[in-house]
């Protein structure tokens, strides 16, 4: 399927539904031609990683705006897009990933991880932590579904804690074991 199909636009004289591409803007049809034209071995890996970002992004049921900044910078530099095209698939797999949820999550990560080596499934693992730490902040729901993920992918425990550990000072579990922590002042010093 093209990608101007998935879009519901249509070239005029198609004949087969969906919206007329008079009516939708030159620089979004120049995107997708551009990405039509993509290997689509490579067209599908980078949606599948660009799936996969949002995936986590939405866990907390809220894909902020320095998530979306954050996903659209790696899609970018994973996919070798520019910035307009990394764009256009950041907000494809926003709305696929709203509107489907966790209906193909699983069956897009399968797919990711029969396509990808090793080393790219451990560089996706950095992504996610970047993505969901982009407000400073890893959620509880962001840090199981990262979980999944990495069990959906089949890397290991050890791969998991290696990069979580770079991320940990964001952890809202830990953050607020911290907070319990701390001595509670006594407000009625004399």
């Amino acid at each position: 399927m093209s990608i101007l199909k998935f879009l519901g636009i249509r070239k005029h004289g198609d004949g087969d539904g969906g919206e007329d591409a008079g009516s939708a803007s030159e620089t979004v049809r120049k995107i997708v031609d551009a990405l039509d034209t993509m290997d689509p071995d490579r067209a599908r890996y980078i949606a599948s990683f660009a799936n996969i970002l949002s995936r986590v992004a939405h866990a907390d049921l809220d894909i902020s705006k320095d998530e979306i900044a954050v996903m659209e910078r790696i899609v970018s530099e994973v996919g070798g897009l520019p910035e307009e095209e990394a764009i256009l698939v950041v907000q494809m797999a926003k709305s696929h990933t709203v509107l489907f949820g966790s209906t193909e999550s699983y069956v897009i990560t399968r797919e990711f991880y029969k396509m990808a080596s090793t080393e790219e499934k451990l560089h996706l693992l950095d992504c996610l932590f970047a993505v969901s730490s982009a407000n400073e902040s890893i959620s509880s729901a962001e840090e199981a579904e990262i979980r999944r993920i990495v069990a959906e992918m089949n890397l290991t425990h050890a791969d998991y804690i290696r990069e979580r550990s770079r991320y940990a000072h964001y952890l809202d579990v830990l953050n607020e074991a911290k907070e319990a922590a701390k001595p509670k002042e006594n407000k009625e010093r004399p």
